[in-house]
């Protein structure tokens, strides 16, 4: 869950935020998933959560009908209205992904969030998609897209929980070091969590990443 902490690195270091997507190995992946996330939300209302700079809200804009793009973060929202979007399509909102307010049920068609999964406890997963189902409705789209673990390129784990959750200690750009939780999830794992809760459920596993897209029951 987005913990004071890790609401703090990332208000911290929102200027470096995009950074991980100038790493040229994963380029071959981003283009792939970019070709993916345009076609699932062709002519869809979007609320994207845990947005960050609007790295993937310039993209989904150009295909959806709509998007609202939160993000916990002032800091992160401020650096998102500064790409200039089409003011007609998307509409930014500080939101926290993790205390949803009421009253979306029926404005959205599909929700978006890249990197927040991972910051989701093992144990609370399930729950978790309940709340969504109960706060945007039936048959939602939901797509998620977060990071694979890769050895050598991935930040190793500084300790793991007795359910299972990875941590890992972060050096911010105030030189403050954050201990943050971040799950690697593989493809067993996220079908047995969703399956109570979504249908048509689908994950691509790349190098760096996968996305899973389903419907929420």
């Amino acid at each position: 869950m987005i913990t004071n902490q890790l609401a703090q690195f990332y208000a911290v270091n929102a200027d470096n935020y995009d950074q991980v997507y100038a790493q040229e190995e994963r380029f071959d992946d981003l283009d792939d998933l970019q070709e993916m996330v345009a076609e699932l939300f062709q002519g869809h209302k979007v609320l994207e959560l845990a947005c960050g700079t609007a790295y993937w809200t310039d993209l989904i804009a150009e295909v959806a009908e709509s998007v609202h793009a939160t993000d916990l973060v002032p800091e992160m929202i401020a650096l998102a209205e500064t790409r200039g979007l089409d003011e007609d399509v998307v509409t930014f909102g500080v939101m926290d992904a993790f205390n949803l307010p009421d009253g979306l049920e029926g404005k959205y068609t599909a929700v978006f969030a890249a990197g927040l999964w991972a910051h989701v406890k093992r144990e609370d997963q399930e729950k978790y998609l309940k709340t969504l189902r109960a706060k945007l409705g039936k048959d939602v789209l939901l797509v998620l897209l977060d990071e694979s673990y890769v050895d050598g390129n991935s930040m190793v784990f500084a300790r793991t929980d007795l359910e299972g959750n990875t941590f890992q200690i972060l050096t911010a750009d105030d030189g403050q070091r954050y201990e943050v939780m971040k799950n690697y999830l593989t493809d067993s794992t996220l079908r047995k969590r969703f399956a109570a809760s979504a249908r048509q459920i689908r994950v691509e596993r790349l190098e760096y990443y996968y996305l899973l897209s389903c419907r929420l029951k």
